[in-house]
Order: structure tokens, then sequence, then C-alpha cells
């Protein structure tokens, strides 16, 4: 992905977007944000909390060089072009919709919503406000990710069949928000969707019908254990993802005549390549995969950078809120399926 601050026909430079950040979450403090603000096309000007204590702690340890003690101060400054929304899940929709329109654009955190009803709502804003919407999956940014799916798109495996996604980590901390199911805490939501977003990346269309099977937490109520099926016509996404298991990922895309490999298709590490494998089969212990290694790059880096661009030259962005609003349809499958325990259309 370009990461150039020139713009597409002209030699002179493009002016960098002033970025507002709503709340200070431990994930974006220490991920997105320090990312973020590498970025020349991104300038992080403000950040706001509930607490102005806590926003200026945050402000300042991140070289931001506004605090606002609530949200709507934030929103109300004249200077903010853009928000960036990594609030708990619950809040995901309130406050993108205040924020286009209070006229900024918007990049919000996954999962856009809590339901395809919700994130639908935020088509209407769009179109309301005329202010660009898009959900911030990262993974789309990252080159591993465009060679797989040219690889796909080109034959290199034959007809693509079925996607296998694996995704998990162990957390039993009561107080963490992954884990509090008033505020959309759960795997799911968390990181189910990731499978969910990159099989219809992959495929380049939508699935049919939903299936899957749901453990919950007896404590916390969240879905500590999905597993699910999508059907696209002819081919299936199979995967599992656990708040309380192994940490591990990994994707395989399974063709008629090969397979690809992703060794870290959503945790990418940000100082050090990523590895694919694209295997013809003709060995089964794997020694006939050919390896390829992408560039060295922070997909948060890029994923910033490549909105700001679109702001400021009218260019599409990756994921936007239509896209967004299919993965919530399919999750909505999903959680359908796990209580009727049938097929859900989508």
């Amino acid at each position: 992905m370009p990461t150039s601050a020139q713009g597409p026909k002209s030699s002179e430079p493009l002016t960098p977007v002033r970025w507002g950040v709503l709340g200070a979450s431990s994930f974006a403090l220490k991920v997105s944000l320090p990312s973020m603000r590498r970025g020349p096309l991104t300038q992080l000007a403000a950040l706001a909390s509930r607490d102005i204590g806590k926003a200026r702690a945050a402000a300042q340890s991140l070289g931001i060089p506004k605090a606002y003690g609530s949200y709507d101060e934030l929103l109300d400054d004249p200077e903010i072009e853009a928000i960036y929304n990594p609030l708990p899940n619950h809040l995901h929709v309130k406050w993108t919709a205040r924020a286009a329109r209070a006229g900024k654009h918007v990049l919000c955190e996954k999962p856009i919503a809590l339901s395809a009803k919700d994130a639908a709502a935020l088509v209407d804003v769009q179109h309301e406000t005329g202010k660009r919407i898009a959900e911030a999956f990262m993974i789309r940014y990252h080159p591993q990710w465009h060679q797989a799916r040219d690889w796909v798109r080109s034959g290199q495996i034959g007809g693509l069949v079925s996607v296998q996604a694996a995704f998990s980590y162990f957390n039993r901390d009561a107080v963490n928000i992954r884990n509090r199911r008033e505020v959309g805490g759960g795997a799911l939501y968390d990181i189910g969707c990731y499978a969910v977003n990159m099989s219809r990346f992959l495929f380049g269309r939508e699935p049919l019908r939903a299936m899957a099977l749901v453990e919950r937490d007896p404590e916390f109520g969240t879905d500590r254990l999905t597993s699910g099926l999508l059907d696209y016509g002819g081919a299936h996404l199979t995967f599992t993802c656990s708040t309380q298991a192994v940490a591990y990922q990994r994707v395989n895309a399974l063709g008629t005549r090969g397979r690809i490999e992703i060794e870290i298709p959503f945790n990418a590490p940000a100082d050090q390549p990523c590895k694919l494998f694209l295997d013809d089969g003709s060995t089964l212990n794997c020694s006939s995969a050919q390896v390829t290694s992408t560039d060295v790059v922070d997909q948060y880096h890029l994923q910033s950078e490549a909105f700001s661009r679109a702001i400021r030259t009218g260019g599409p962005v990756e994921n936007p809120i239509a896209v967004a609003a299919g993965n919530m349809r399919v999750i909505d499958a999903l959680f359908r399926s796990a209580e009727s325990g049938r097929w859900e259309k989508i």
C-alpha cells in the first residue's frame, strides 16, 4: 500500500489530515496510535477522554497537542477532520454517528456495531452526512493479504473451495472488556469477525448461509468458544475462535490445485516480514511449499495513511461501511444459528 504523501496526479505533497481520538484505551495507546502517528498524512491533533487527567496524560505520552475532557468537546473542534473510534464495542455506533454528523470522517474499530440493524443505521448516516465511515480491519492493508488474493484471482491454486481459520488467546480477566457481555465482549465479536471478513475478501462474494456452535462462559456469559461454517455456494469457510484457548492463529486457503497458508494472518508483526506458503500439494509434509516473505510493514500505519489519502484525494476507502454492514449480517446469522441449531440465511 502507498505511504507517500505525494498526490496521485501531482508532485505537490498532500496536506496531513488532522485526526481526533475518542478515548484512551490501552489498545489504542500501545498499538494503533503509535503506528498512526508515524504517517506523513496522519496528524494526531487531539484526544478526548471522559477523565481530563487521563486525556492529558495520554495525549502527552503520544505528543498529541490537544486534550479534551469529553467526547463532545472533541467533536466540536472545527480543526478536527477525522475521528478514530477505538471505544468499547457497544459505543461504536453512537459515537461514530455523532462524529459523522459533526462533520468528521470516521475510522471505527471492529466490530462496527453489535447487530446488522445498527450497522445499517450507520450506512444511512453516511448517506445523510456524506462523510466517509470505515471499519478498521487493518489486515486488509497488509501486503500478505493482497498477495494471497492475487494468487486466488490468478488461479495459482485452481478454484478456491475452502478457507480454514483459527484464532485464539487465553483471557479470563473478569474486568477485561473482552469478557463483558454487556459491552460486546466475546470471541466472535472480538476475533471471529476476522475470519468472516477475510473469507469475504478472498472469495470476493457474500456467503449464503451460516451455521455455528457456541460455548459460553458460565460466569461472563460471553462466547468463549465459537466454531462456524459459512456456505459460499460450492465453497466454504470453516473457523474456530476462542478467548480461552492457547494463543494461536493461522489461515489456510485450499484450492483444486494448491493451497495458500498465512502464518500470522491477523496480528502481523510490524518489525519483521510475514510469510506465506504456496503449496501444490505434491508432498504431504509440506516440503513442496514455496515460501514468500513480505516487506516489513506496519498494518496500522498503512491503514490510517490510506484513510487519510482517501479523504484528501476522494479515492475509495478499504472496508467502507457498506462492507462492514455485510460482516455484521454474517455475524448475526452465526449467533442465530447457535440458538436455533440450524442453518440461518444471511
